[in-house]
């Protein structure tokens, strides 16, 4: 897979998202930031973006992926 995939494959599942992939081969790691984060553990926000990509996952084609998941205001807050 390509971070092009992962990041098509996320915005797909997390309509409205913006989302950053880096990495190769099957190890990656997804930046992203969505308003349906708000209020949601950071567990819930990790099983809503593997939820995404659960198929590949299952499948071997994606072995890891490493999320980092904001809110809009987190992310702005950061400076990013």
């Amino acid at each position: 897979m390509t971070p092009e995939e992962v990041k098509t494959l996320i915005e797909a599942g997390m309509t409205g998202s913006t989302v950053t992939v880096t990495g190769d081969g099957s190890k990656f790691e997804a930046t992203v930031v969505s308003v349906e984060f708000e209020g949601k553990t950071m567990l819930q926000e990790q099983k809503m973006v593997y939820a995404t990509v659960s198929q590949q996952i299952t499948s071997g084609a994606l072995h890891a992926l490493t999320i980092k998941a904001y809110t809009p205001e987190e992310w702005e807050q950061l400076g990013a």
